[in-house]
């Protein structure tokens, strides 16, 4: 089953820098990733991942630079940077807070759903 858009949409930008942490790497490589991670229950659309990766760089957290076009087609590669590295910690940590709190204000009294 597909996960709902809506669940992820706020961590877009954390679930790119995660992998750009891992490798550098090019937008559909990016979203292949994500796609096999998530058992194909999620896809970025293009112009989301694309729109992320200008605001990523923009805020100087990613850089982009053109791989070898000896290789196949010339494509533009990103890669993390030490601010997007820190902004990553901040975000995980952010998320684990989010996590703990959203578990507690769901969580029924002795009911088992």
């Amino acid at each position: 089953m597909p996960i709902a858009a809506d669940l992820i949409r706020g961590h877009t930008e954390t679930i790119i820098l995660a992998h750009l942490y891992s490798r550098d790497s090019y937008g559909y490589e990016v979203n292949k990733s994500i796609y096999e991670k998530s058992g194909g229950r999620y896809e970025l659309k293009e112009a989301t991942l694309y729109g992320a990766f200008r605001r990523l760089e923009e805020a100087g957290r990613i850089e982009s630079f053109w791989g070898d076009e000896n290789t196949g087609a010339r494509r533009r590669y990103y890669r993390i940077t030490e601010r997007g590295r820190s902004a990553l910690r901040e975000n995980l940590d952010e998320w684990g807070d989010a996590k703990k709190l959203i578990d507690i204000l769901i969580q029924t009294e002795g009911e088992r759903l």
